[in-house]
């Protein structure tokens, strides 16, 4: 898997979005369309853990946890910025999501959450804040935000 090729990937997700709100309805769909398990589900997490393995994924690391921008709010990618994470038992910089976050929970640990949601789709709507916590051991957790848009906050 190259990043051209996860971009090809994420695109096809990203189609499926473009346009649509961010909400409870759109989470239900997601998990509806392509749950854990499901072959797009695989693909994702599987070329997330080859990104990671491989360098070009969550090529950073600050306070115990790996993260990257791998693409900006592209076209290709239909508006959304792609961003990676890689968490163990720990919540991340509390931010806001001025357009909302689209997220895709993948457990590296059997029954590792993601703001206490398993394996699947999160969604948070726009204007929404949160500190990114994963428990019960370690996760992936791809994060797709519309026009790129984050913002950091001190609390």
């Amino acid at each position: 898997m190259s990043p051209q090729e996860f971009q090809h990937l994420i695109a096809g997700v990203t189609a499926q979005l473009d346009g649509r709100p961010l909400d409870a309805s759109l989470a239900a769909w997601l998990n509806a369309t392509w749950p854990a398990g499901s072959t797009t589900f695989r693909e994702l997490a599987q070329a997330c853990r080859d990104g990671v393995a491989e360098g070009w994924l969550c090529n950073r690391e600050a306070g115990g946890i790996r993260y990257g921008r791998i693409f900006k709010a592209l076209p290709e990618t239909h508006g959304f910025s792609v961003d990676v994470v890689a968490m163990q038992d720990i919540a991340g910089p509390h931010h806001v999501h001025p357009h909302g976050e689209i997220d895709l929970i993948m457990p590296l640990t059997e029954g590792a959450t993601f703001d206490g949601h398993p394996a699947g789709w999160c969604v948070y709507g726009p204007g929404s804040a949160h500190r990114p916590t994963v428990a019960n051991g370690r996760a992936l957790v791809l994060y797709l935000l519309p026009q790129g848009a984050i913002e950091f906050t001190a609390t």
